[in-house]
């Protein structure tokens, strides 16, 4: 008992600490079963290079899960037992990033064909009622932070942990017990400390440690219960009952999380190919409102056609192993309210384009505000959203003005999906199909086809206006023959006539070697979500 005593009071582990840090079990190939072919060679590299430089290196977290379970892993993680600065000297193109985790990010390829393969150090278990304290958050206390290795708020929150320390100590701060395994694909191993392979083989989500105490350190843990109860829900897996029962309580802790890291962890929620499963988790835990405003709406209107089409669309891009774009699934899930907002100011006589402008504007400011919706994001909605009234308008050179913008394909999609649910007329959609994938030559018949049928189509009969008072100055004639706000009034989404404005001049444009898509098409306009 004394020794016990005197171990405590010098930090050293006893029989308590060893079964807080688990028992170390080296899993052998015979048993886990793991394709060793399944593992990035990328990733293989890096562990290579740490254990050469005499370090100690694994794959770690999810890959060896997915691995497991016989999924292909989408991303790869490393840990070691070197630092950042260490593991920053053996790779050319690495970078050291973060405040609250420091990490490395060892980059290889460039362009959009670039992996980034995460590196991150052996952390210690620190008992957080001995953490550094500091009474704001992240932002209104960043000066005091910039000192501190291990710091923790007043309600317990983590705000920095960068205390390296060994393996065992390293595995019991991971989260759940599926995602603390470390895989040598030297001598393909896996390391086991919590039982995370026979709760993957039972098809239970359990956390590491007091489920109550590890949501107060991280939050955004509740939101990681939820994604990979969506994620691994259709091979049978389900949160262990513990594990799941303080979720509704701990959620009010979310309320001092940044915003902008809620945003990341909605969007990892609905782009990572479970979107719909990831809703019905929110709602099978009783936390379907109150994580993050657009993620409330997004559950709030998953029944209504354009965003549940979306989410669909959005799940099997990423089966497929396509991209998506956080930019694309946010225009469906806001359009409603730009809509809305623009068919109310065309109804008070306003000119189109500028009622688009007003109503989008109204809908930043209202649902996105300035966290991550004010730079590329929200510049990438608004051409989607101002390129659909332009899908109207395919005389004259304006079809080929229109395939010219960058944001062609994406604003193409957002009509598509819009005819899908019976919003915009499928025949406007099958021409600009057709329009988009021809040559040159198809791309003038299919315009001047169109222009005549539009010319065979009575005029409207011309209203004949009375004369001006004498003396009077003859008022300037208006330069638009029919004015946006009057096109609208034959419906928000038909075909503008143009009225009687002058013929443009055809040109004859040559079309990009993808069929004049714009980003890469080989046959047909996939959907650019």
């Amino acid at each position: 008992m004394i020794k016990k005593f005197i171990e405590k009071l010098l930090g050293k582990a006893g029989a308590g600490s060893k079964s807080r840090f688990g028992k170390r079990v080296d899993v052998p190939a015979s048993t886990h079963g793991i394709d060793p072919a399944m593992v990035d060679e990328r990733a293989a590299n890096v562990v290579r290079t740490l254990q050469g430089a005499g370090f100690e290196a694994y794959i770690v977290g999810g890959a060896v899960r997915d691995m497991l379970l016989g999924l292909r892993p989408k991303d790869f993680d490393v840990a070691t037992n070197a630092t950042p600065e260490q593991v920053k000297q053996l790779f050319r193109r690495a970078f050291i990033i973060g405040r609250r985790f420091r990490i490395v990010h060892v980059v290889y390829g460039r362009g959009r064909e670039h992996e980034v393969i995460e590196v991150s150090t052996f952390r210690a278990y620190l008992d957080n009622a001995a953490a550094e304290q500091v009474a704001g958050n992240e932002k209104t206390s960043r000066s005091e932070l910039a000192g501190m290795q291990h710091a923790v708020d007043s309600t317990g929150r983590v705000l920095r942990d960068n205390v390296w320390g060994p393996q065992e100590e390293d595995a019991v701060r991971r989260d759940f017990t599926i995602n603390a395994m470390y895989y040598d694909p030297a001598t393909q191993v896996v390391v086991d400390y919590h039982g995370g392979l026979k709760d993957a083989k039972s098809k239970t989500l359990r956390m590491i440690g007091d489920p109550v105490t590890r949501y107060r350190e991280d939050p955004v843990r509740i939101i990681r219960a939820v994604r990979f109860a969506a994620k691994l829900s259709h091979l049978g897996f389900k949160l262990e009952a513990k594990t799941a029962a303080p979720i509704v309580k701990s959620k009010k802790l979310l309320d001092d999380v940044p915003q902008s890291r809620l945003f990341d962890e909605m969007l990892k929620l609905l782009q990572t190919g479970h979107s719909l499963a990831s809703i019905a988790q929110l709602q099978a835990l009783g936390v379907a409102r109150g994580i993050y405003p657009l993620l409330d709406l997004v559950v709030e209107r998953v029944g209504l056609p354009l965003v549940n089409a979306v989410l669909l669309d959005t799940d099997r891009r990423v089966g497929e192993g396509k991209p998506v774009a956080p930019s694309f699934l946010l225009a469906c899930v806001l359009w409603p309210d730009v809509r809305d907002g623009w068919n109310a100011r065309l109804d008070q006589q306003q000119h189109s384009h500028p009622a688009l402008q007003d109503a989008i504007e109204d809908v930043f400011n209202q649902r996105i505000g300035d966290v991550s919706g004010r730079g590329k994001l929200a510049g990438d909605m608004r051409e989607i959203w101002l390129l659909q009234p332009r899908f109207e308008k395919r005389t004259g050179s304006a079809p080929f003005g229109l395939l010219d913008q960058p944001r062609f394909r994406a604003g193409f999609d957002f009509m598509r999906l819009r005819a899908d649910t019976g919003e915009v007329d499928e025949a406007l959609v099958d021409w600009w199909q057709e329009f988009s994938t021809g040559d040159a030559d198809i791309q003038q018949d299919l315009v001047e086809q169109l222009r005549q049928e539009l010319a065979k189509r009575p005029r409207a009969p011309r209203v004949q206006r009375a004369p001006p008072p004498a003396g009077d100055a003859v008022p300037q004639r208006t330069l638009r023959q029919t004015t946006d706000a009057g096109d609208a009034k034959d419906g928000a989404f038909g075909v503008a006539l143009g009225g009687d404005a002058p013929k443009k001049r055809r040109r004859r444009r040559r079309t990009s070697g993808n069929g004049g898509t714009g980003e890469g098409s080989t046959g047909g306009v996939p959907p650019a979500t």
